[in-house]
């Protein structure tokens, strides 16, 4: 799996440390992994934010946590989404704003 991004999260394999906000965590023949990552790649891209893609299978660690996620979604290191990945929630989590208290 290769990332079609630039870029770094939050476990092991996905640890931020390479300048990307966003690290999709997937797997090769995943059609939700696809999905993600278009709307990971065009949000990302919307946004000027660096995001790279890790193979949830080639890490111990990130297996462990997520192999039945996937996709997972970590934004700044943190766990976003997981599944189906809203494209409005992410663009909201990288312009900084608190996704998770909308209205507010």
């Amino acid at each position: 799996m290769s990332g079609a991004g630039v870029g770094g999260a939050a476990a092991s394999g996905a640890d931020a440390g390479d300048g990307a906000r966003v690290v999709l965590v997937g797997r090769a023949g995943c059609h939700l992994c696809e999905d993600a990552r278009e709307v990971v790649g065009r949000v990302a891209a919307e946004q000027g934010v660096a995001w790279r893609e890790v193979d949830v299978d080639a890490d111990p660690e990130l297996h462990r946590r997520y192999t039945d996620m996937v996709p997972v979604v970590l934004v700044d290191g943190r766990e976003h989404d997981f599944g189906r990945v809203d494209p409005g929630r992410l663009r909201t989590a990288l312009q900084g704003r608190r996704w998770w208290r909308r209205g507010r």
